[in-house]
């Protein structure tokens, strides 16, 4: 019980220190033209508990149907179907605090009559929104944030050497076992899959790989700006020079875009596997730098990338760089359910609602993934077009 009280209040406070940077007359912008405005969030949290625990779980009767209802759901429109509410179709933020107080209150209350899989997917959906707000934060104008203290990048350096390791052919296990502990339900089932023998990038594409790309007519990532002739690079707090050893922040469409250039192509979701967490021997880590532990740049360590040869000590045993942390990785494998899948009677369309072949899978980890999500069969996806999250990419041939 008291772990689960620590767990949770742990979630709340990364989640409630991130709404603490929004300066209070920013609550009512959209940061993202594709999402809901900022406020929506402020609500979205303790709606999910209250929809999932108290009314899912317990049966409990509610006190405010209406804002169940309004916060429930994000949204993830296609082209050409964005969202044309306005402020003043949301309540006020007094009205959201007390709805979101009142939750705690209950859910705090009943925790220890909840079932282990319900608290578990509160404080996952919790930890995952503390990423995904990042990104909405990250695209509202820095002087509507509150900035705090924080690390300036360091003047780059120069480039990195990019390097291709050779990967040989063996099998990469895909997904959990029900039997593992908590999983979505697109992480199941486990099934092995034989991978052939490639090559793949010791690190991510860089800042500065990319850049040469975009002087022949490459589009240019979101996070880029240019000003008086020089290429700044766009971070949550200020405006730097571009840092050319970081990984390029990227689209889906624009990393396929690189490949072409460069002749390679997006490594699949088993390859990526196989060269994460494979060995020679043909076992398998549960990490690329072992069984336990968490290395490199990853839950919540950084607001910004860190170079792609900076944290050696999380290679894999390959010697593949970066593999989780420093960005997710984008890879040419359309989001779709693995065999045995089934979805979460409690949350039917978490995955099933993607499973459209218009979302491709993302593995690893960025600098603003909880460490509660770094695990091998943890799967994200995006739209190719989306140029929001904190993607990288590698490339294999």
């Amino acid at each position: 019980m008291n772990q689960r009280r620590t767990s949770l209040a742990s979630a709340r406070a990364a989640t409630d220190a991130l709404f603490g940077l929004i300066r209070p007359d920013s609550f009512y912008e959209r940061s993202i033209p594709e999402r809901h405005r900022l406020i929506f969030y402020l609500g979205h949290l303790e709606a999910f508990d209250w929809n999932l625990l108290c009314q899912y779980g317990l049966s409990v009767p509610p006190f405010h149907e209406e804002f169940d209802r309004l916060f429930a759901f994000g949204i993830d429109p296609g082209a050409g179907n964005l969202p044309v509410d306005k402020p003043t179709d949301w309540p006020s933020m007094e009205e959201v605090e007390k709805y979101n107080r009142r939750v705690r209150e209950k859910v705090d209350e009943l925790l220890g009559e909840l079932p282990d899989q319900l608290i578990c997917t509160a404080m996952e959906h919790r930890l995952m929104h503390a990423e995904t707000f990042a990104y909405l934060l990250h695209n509202l104008p820095i002087e509507r944030k509150i900035a705090p203290a924080h690390r300036v990048p360091d003047p780059d350096n120069g480039g990195v050497r990019p390097e291709m390791v050779e990967i040989p052919a063996g099998t990469a296990t895909m997904g959990m076992r029900r039997s593992d502990g908590f999983g979505w339900d697109n992480e199941f089932d486990r099934h092995t899959l034989e991978v052939p023998a490639f090559a793949i990038g010791k690190y991510k594409v860089t800042n500065g790989e990319y850049l040469e790309y975009v002087r022949q007519g490459g589009e240019v990532p979101l996070y880029w700006t240019r000003c008086n002739g020089e290429w700044l690079w766009h971070g949550m707090f200020g405006e730097y020079p571009l840092p050319l050893r970081w990984p390029v922040y990227a689209t889906h469409e624009q990393a396929c875009g690189y490949a072409l250039f460069a002749g390679k192509r997006l490594p699949s979701e088993a390859q990526f596997h196989r060269a994460a967490y494979g060995t020679a021997s043909d076992g398998e880590r549960l990490q690329p730098w072992g069984d336990y532990g968490l290395r490199g740049n990853l839950d919540f360590a950084r607001w910004e990338p860190a170079a792609v040869d900076a944290t050696p000590e999380a290679e894999s045993a390959f010697g593949v760089a970066q593999m989780v942390g420093n960005g997710w990785e984008w890879t040419s494998s359309v989001f779709a359910p693995f065999p045995g899948f089934e979805a979460f009677p409690f949350y039917k369309g978490y995955s099933a609602d993607f499973f459209d072949g218009e979302h491709y899978v993302l593995k690893g980890a960025s600098p603003r993934t909880a460490g509660a999500l770094v695990r091998r069969s943890f799967r994200n996806w995006f739209r190719p077009s989306y140029p929001y999250v904190y993607a990288t990419f590698r490339l294999v041939t």
